[in-house]
């Protein structure tokens, strides 16, 4: 008897630490989504509220009334919709380059030994230790003397080369796939006298649509969000949008619309608001895909 209120204690000493560490982990999940989530309702609410739901203090979550007029207004004012268009053109086609490109660089890096490959390697580790800030100011030189300025080719020529935005890290992705993939199938394609280029795409590239998820993914995002080098080599009349975006304040004076007034925070939530939105569908519809991807590909950090 003794021995069964013993069992049964220690169970339920067992149920009540997994049900505190449960509602530990669920503590902290809401408090981590709340503070992640936040910033986003906060943009949301502010930019569907109109000027008498902005000075109302009593409804401040839920409007009484609200309207769309501000996402009209800053469709306009920026002229968001060939800002969008220069960014497709000229940033997202260059992540788009820049992802399989970086994907025959890598595994050059994975499966072949040549001279100078110590060296190739330095390189790419440093490439991803530098900031572009540390050589902007020769790269913007260079481009100025080779009538780059205000063209795609801005973008285009180093994802070519794979040395665009953030080239070193995808190639190290992809790298660590390619090392850790079976030789056996290329082995085969050797065999029936496939050569390397021949082996690449029809062996290793078919078999890299997992990690492909993940360095298109984060190459969109981070072309989607690269500012700085726009700012070097565009002009404002042909920007992209993240350029477009930092020019809102300037924008907001010549109509009129100061800091404080409340239409300037649901002018600049709704610009906000349509800037993450295209990424954020993104997200949505491969996040199976990219969560997988990192798991798989071994992403930490």
């Amino acid at each position: 008897m003794t021995s069964k209120s013993g069992y049964s204690s220690t169970l339920l000493r067992r149920k009540a630490s997994a049900a505190i560490i449960y509602l530990a982990r669920l503590l902290i999940l809401t408090i981590v989504g709340y503070i992640v989530l936040y910033p986003f309702f906060y943009m949301l609410v502010t930019a569907i509220k109109d000027i008498d739901a902005m000075l109302d203090v009593e409804h401040i979550w839920i409007p009484v009334t609200y309207s769309l007029k501000s996402f009209k207004e800053i469709f306009e004012l920026l002229d968001f919709g060939t800002a969008l268009k220069q960014t497709f053109l000229v940033q997202i086609s260059s992540a788009a380059i820049e992802t399989f490109v970086c994907a025959f660089v890598a595994y050059g890096f994975a499966r072949f030994k040549f001279k100078g490959k110590p060296i190739c390697t330095f390189f790419l580790i440093l490439s991803l230790l530098v900031p572009i800030q540390m050589y902007s100011l020769s790269m913007s030189v260079n481009y100025r003397n080779l009538h780059l300025f205000n063209t795609p080719f801005v973008y285009w020529l180093p994802s070519l080369l794979g040395v665009g935005i953030r080239s070193g890290m995808m190639i190290f992705i992809y790298q660590q796939f390619f090392v850790n993939l079976p030789k056996e199938l290329e082995d085969a394609a050797y065999i029936d006298g496939a050569g390397p280029v021949r082996t690449y795409f029809s062996i290793a590239l078919p078999s890299s649509s997992v990690v492909l998820v993940t360095v298109s993914v984060l190459s969109f995002v981070w072309h989607w969000n690269e500012y700085y080098l726009a700012s070097l080599t565009f002009l404002s009349d042909s920007a992209p949008l993240a350029m477009v975006l930092s020019f809102l304040k300037v924008y907001l004076k010549q109509v009129g619309i100061y800091e404080g007034w409340p239409e300037y925070a649901s002018l600049v939530s709704a610009a906000c608001l349509m800037y993450v939105i295209i990424p954020l569908i993104l997200y949505m519809i491969f996040q199976r895909k990219f969560v997988r991807s990192i798991d798989r590909v071994g992403i930490t950090g």
